[in-house]
C-alpha cells in the first residue's frame, strides 16, 4: 500500500524488503517496525529463498526514533524480533546499503547475513552521544566483529567508512555497484540447495564458541543425515550426469 512504511515485493524466489520512510532517515519508529515485522512475515514463506534488505532516500536506517523515544514508554520489543528473525531466517539474508547508517540501523543491517555497501557509504555508534548504549545492537554486531576492532567506534560515536567496516567485518562486500553484487550474491544462492544453505547458516552462527568435541559429534551427525537427504542425492547424481540439479535457477 502508498502509506506503508515498508514494502515487500517477491519475484523469482527473492524477496525485497524496502524501508520507505524518508521523512525519518527511515527511523525504527513503531509503524516502521509494525511494518518491517509484517514484511518479513511474507518473506519467510516457502516460495522465498533470498531475503534483501534495502531502502529508499540516501539512508538505510538512521536507528531508533527518538521522537517516539522521547515521548515514551520505550518498548523494544518489535526491534529484537526484527533482529532474531532476520538471523534465524532459514533464507539467507542480504542488507543492500546505499548510503549512511547510523546506530540501530547497524544493527539491522548487521543481523543480515551477508552486507552489500558503496565506497561511499560511512557508519556511526551515536549512541553514546546522546547519552544512550548501543546495547540491543551489539547482539547481531559482536557476532561479525571483536569486541577489541569495535571498542574506538563504540566508546566515541565516531564515523567510520566502508573500507573500516569491511576491515572489521561488520559488512561482507564494498561494490561500486551494490545492486549488481546483490544480484549476483542471490545468482549464487539460487544455484543451491535451499535446505544445505538453511543449515549451512546455521552453522555459522552455532559452532564458533562450540567446544570442540561437542562440535565435531554434531558436524559428524549432521554432514551423515544431510548426504542421506533427497537434495544431496539430487546434488550427486546431477554431478555426475553433467547438469544442473533440479532446484538451481539463475537469475533472469
Amino acid at each position: 500500500m502508498a502509506d506503508d512504511l515498508v514494502h515487500c515485493t517477491v519475484d523469482d524466489a527473492i524477496a525485497t524488503i524496502t524501508l520507505d520512510s524518508p521523512s525519518n532517515r527511515n527511523a525504527l519508529s513503531r509503524a516502521l517496525m509494525a511494518d518491517l515485522n509484517a514484511a518479513l512475515d511474507r518473506a519467510e514463506q516457502r516460495d522465498v529463498r533470498v531475503i534483501v534488505v534495502t531502502h529508499t532516500s540516501n539512508t538505510f536506517c538512521a536507528g531508533a526514533d527518538l521522537k517516539e523515544r522521547l515521548e515514551g514508554p520505550v518498548d523494544s520489543s518489535p526491534m529484537v524480533r526484527i533482529f532474531k528473525r532476520l538471523m534465524e531466517a532459514s533464507q539467507p539474508t542480504i542488507a543492500a546499503v546505499h548510503g549512511a547508517v547510523r546506530a540501530g540501523g547497524i544493527g539491522l543491517m548487521a543481523s543480515c547475513d551477508l552486507v552489500v555497501v558503496p565506497h561511499s557509504a560511512d557508519f556511526a555508534f551515536t549512541e553514546v552521544r546522546i547519552g544512550a548504549v548501543p546495547a540491543m545492537i551489539s547482539v547481531p554486531i559482536l557476532r561479525r566483529c571483536a569486541a577489541s576492532r569495535l571498542a574506538a567506534a563504540f566508546l566515541t560515536g565516531e564515523t567510520f567508512g566502508a573500507g573500516r567496516a569491511q576491515e572489521i567485518g561488520l559488512v561482507s562486500h564494498v561494490a561500486d555497484d551494490v545492486d549488481a553484487q546483490v544480484r549476483l550474491l542471490c545468482d549464487g544462492l539460487l544455484k543451491a540447495s535451499p535446505t544445505a544453505v538453511a543449515a549451512t547458516k546455521q552453522i555459522l552462527y552455532t559452532v564458533p564458541g562450540e567446544p570442540v568435541d561437542e562440535a565435531l559429534l554434531r558436524m559428524k551427525q549432521l554432514s551423515e543425515a544431510f548426504f542421506e537427504t533427497d537434495e544431496a542425492k539430487e546434488g550427486m547424481r546431477s554431478y555426475f550426469e553433467k547438469r544442473t540439479p533440479s532446484w538451481s535457477r539463475d537469475l533472469a
